[in-house]
């Protein structure tokens, strides 16, 4: 299981918002089949240690990070494949959160006569996949909060000067946390403040989505976080804003929200259920105090 969960964590960039899973087949105590889920619409974790196994996993036991699924989606269900190539054995990590899952996968190998466990790593499990079990038993998304700060507390200086807090490491640990997220939030402050790119650097890194709280909606028409490079922006705001602001911003390919709290201004939990709706399952939040 510890080496099924190792390569469920080569997907960390490329799944969501599909689970991290990892499978390994094992038959007269080695390892004969090794695979793991790399992008939606990729064949499962299960189907591709299967397919490495080949013969060799009739009778044979699979370890699995999440319970196979039994429903069609983007691809065909593992269930079919694992009771097609004759798995004597799974034993799975922990069951799927997902409505569509939930104990059907595990029910329906039960029903093949295939033996079955749940459990095992049970905890590391589900840290690997904490964004994923967020999203699906609460309809949002997983939040982290990241900041630079001093020992004392303090997030810049008296001038508001904030970039001498960091160094090198700090900042490329957080261009991995911002690769690894589907989406990075700031308000309206950070972007008129510091007019931030929000993007994640590095030749192979993912970008987020990059979104905007601004209840009045002064988002400049320049500001570089709408830079129009194919990553998809959202901007939240109220009724209090501008029909014409709305518009242009729009017009430039971004999407506007409109989540009214009863203080005027964007309430969190609505533009959270908002972006957990287009699928974003772990969400980096970056600002001021």
């Amino acid at each position: 299981m510890r080496e099924a969960l190792a390569l469920a964590r080569l997907g960390s960039r490329t799944t969501s918002p599909n689970p991290m899973v990892g499978a390994v087949i094992v038959a007269g105590g080695r390892i004969v089949g090794r695979g793991y889920h790399v992008r939606p619409g990729c064949p499962h974790a299960e189907v591709m240690a299967l397919s490495d196994a080949g013969p060799a996993a009739r009778g044979a036991t699979l370890y699995v990070t999440l319970e196979p699924c039994a429903h069609w989606g983007r691809t065909p269900p593992c269930t079919e494949a694992i009771i097609g190539h004759g798995v004597r054995r799974v034993v799975a990590a922990m069951e799927d959160p997902d409505e569509q899952v939930r104990g059907r996968g595990l029910r329906a190998l039960a029903r093949a006569g295939i033996e079955t466990l749940t459990g095992v790593a049970y905890e590391a499990a589900r840290a690997l996949n904490e964004a994923y079990i967020k999203h699906r038993t609460t309809g949002l998304p997983f939040v982290t909060a990241k900041w630079a700060m001093t020992l004392d507390g303090r997030i810049a200086t008296r001038s508001g000067e904030s970039r001498w807090i960091s160094g090198d490491a700090s900042r490329a640990l957080a261009h991995e946390l911002r690769a690894g997220s589907d989406a990075i939030l700031v308000g309206i402050g950070t972007v008129l403040r510091d007019d931030p790119q929000l993007t994640a650097r590095g030749p192979t890194a993912r970008q987020p989505m990059r979104v905007v709280i601004d209840s009045g909606l002064r988002l400049p028409p320049d500001a570089r976080v709408l830079a129009p490079d194919g990553t998809p922006v959202i901007v939240f705001t109220t009724h209090r804003s501008r029909p014409e602001a709305r518009r242009a911003l729009e017009a430039r390919g971004s999407e506007v929200l409109l989540a009214d709290g009863s203080d005027g201004r964007v309430d969190l939990r609505t533009a959270f259920g908002a972006l957990a709706r287009r699928g974003v399952l772990s969400l980096l939040v970056e600002g001021g105090g």
